[in-house]
């Protein structure tokens, strides 16, 4: 019986960080949105609109988060909140053309490894 309660915790669990990762690729989503106002002449239509979403975005990040550290220790939402230099890679390669170089993916890497190694140490401890 204690198994059935052991995995419906670790089931929540998965659905919050799915839910983080959901979050940060959101929050990451902010900058493309500033890219793209930076480009544009101050306060002309197309500079509010990008600047619009900026903030809706931002807002919409902002209820999801409290919601998250609300089921998570904060420290684990921190350390996770370090893939947003992933999504910034990625954002930059599909949006705006950048090449994606040797040096990008050693961090890309080192930032996944230290993610997974806080949460490794983190599930262990928990589980003292």
């Amino acid at each position: 019986m204690e198994r059935v309660g052991e995995c419906g915790l670790k089931g929540e669990k998965v659905k919050t960080l799915i839910s983080l990762h959901l979050m940060l690729m959101i929050y990451s989503m902010s900058g493309i949105c500033s890219k793209l106002a930076a480009g544009e002449p101050f306060l002309s239509l197309k500079f509010c609109v990008y600047y619009a979403v900026v903030i809706l975005l931002l807002g919409f990040y902002a209820i999801g988060w409290q919601q998250i550290i609300k089921r998570l220790p904060l420290t684990t939402a921190f350390a996770n909140k370090a893939v947003t230099v992933i999504w910034g890679i990625i954002w930059g390669a599909v949006f705006f053309n950048e090449p994606i170089k040797a040096g990008k993916v050693i961090g890309a890497v080192l930032v996944i490894a230290g993610v997974v190694l806080f949460a490794v140490a983190d599930g262990e401890q928990n589980d003292e």
